[in-house]
């Protein structure tokens, strides 16, 4: 009887260890996400300056973010535009501390509370107008630093290059994506990569993706106009008609739509419920509330996920945002389904 004893405690211990070293461990199946093995739509939220943060800021927001629903974050990995919170260097893509450091502890918060965490890059304009990542190597640097540093966490994916299409300082050819996606493999095989689009894409551009890029997901940035709002559900069945031809079938993912503070068109809280529910029911696999900061004051305030450095995120959020979420709070995420149930 001991030794029954003695041998269930050490099983016990064991799975404790694994569960530990493991944690939750995202995946795809087909056009689906995974949550440890399970189909999972991924609710996310704008979370760009995390890196700024306090811990007591980052478990507050994070507190909030799941409450609400949310099951996945995205974070800029070289985040500059009112602090340099740059966990590599954007010149050579070596280590910068402490804002690695940071990183690493946001992935293991969100690995304890079985949520993702999209690390992003972007090429583009630093401090004092420096080049972030501008060639090559830096951004092949850039990836070997991330993908060694987050090893031991499965709750994370990568995206490559923010808004790579777009012609400016945020470029990245199909090739140099193609060499970033290899670095990545290399090192981590288990790795899902991505690159995200600014705006909406061309067959030829998910053609590249896939068949030259290789890319394990497609990660979409919607137009910020009102007719955006409205067209959700026939561009998602567009995008998988496409992918189902282009082949194999993959996720499609919204990771940064329409937002509040951008130009304009100020989106309402229903528009942002018309959108997640329009695309959820033609078939994406994730979508993600996005914020940012505010163009039409001087000082861009509120700045949202923006600026975490002295206010949490839910402190910044306006009136129409915290309608928004109170219509999450009422839904359920439903691992099993991978789908998102509203009440009647």
């Amino acid at each position: 009887m001991n030794r029954l004893v003695s041998t269930v405690l050490v099983l016990v211990l064991l799975a404790s260890a694994q569960a530990v070293a493991w944690g939750v461990e995202l995946g795809v199946h087909g056009d689906r996400f995974t949550l440890d093995g399970k189909p999972t739509f991924l609710l996310g939220c704008s979370y760009y300056g995390g890196l700024g943060a306090s811990e007591q800021t980052v478990r507050s927001d994070l507190d909030e973010i799941q409450r609400h629903g949310f099951n996945w974050i995205r974070v800029f990995a070289d985040w500059t535009p009112y602090s340099d919170l740059s966990a590599v260097d954007g010149v050579t893509g070596e280590p910068r501390q402490p804002y690695l450091s940071r990183l690493q502890a946001l992935c293991e918060e969100c690995n304890r509370r079985g949520m993702v965490v999209d690390v992003t890059l972007a090429r583009g304009k630093g401090p004092k107008r420096q080049p972030l990542l501008r060639d090559l190597p830096a951004h092949q640097r850039a990836v070997q630093t991330l993908v060694t540093s987050l090893a031991k966490w499965k709750n994370w994916y990568l995206d490559l290059a923010n808004e790579r299409n777009v012609g400016d300082a945020r470029f990245v050819s199909i090739e140099e994506l193609a060499d970033l996606r290899q670095a990545a493999r290399k090192l981590n095989p288990r790795l899902l990569v991505t690159a995200s689009n600014g705006g909406d894409a061309s067959y030829e551009d998910l053609r590249a993706y896939f068949q030259t890029a290789h890319l394990d997901f497609l990660s979409i940035h919607r137009p910020r106009d009102a007719k955006a709002a409205s067209d959700g559900a026939e561009m998602t069945r567009q995008y998988r008609t496409w992918i189902r031809e282009i082949g194999p079938a993959v996720p499609l993912q919204y990771d940064e739509p329409f937002r509040r503070g951008y130009g304009g068109w100020e989106p309402t809280a229903a528009d942002f419920s018309r959108d997640l529910d329009a695309c959820r029911r033609a078939g994406a696999a994730g979508w993600c509330f996005h914020n940012g900061d505010t163009r039409t004051t001087p000082d861009r305030q509120p700045r949202r996920s923006f600026d975490l450095r002295t206010r949490s995120l839910f402190e910044q959020l306006d009136s129409e945002e915290r309608k928004f979420l109170a219509t999450l709070s009422a839904a359920s995420v439903s691992h099993e389904n991978g789908q998102l149930n509203y009440p009647n």
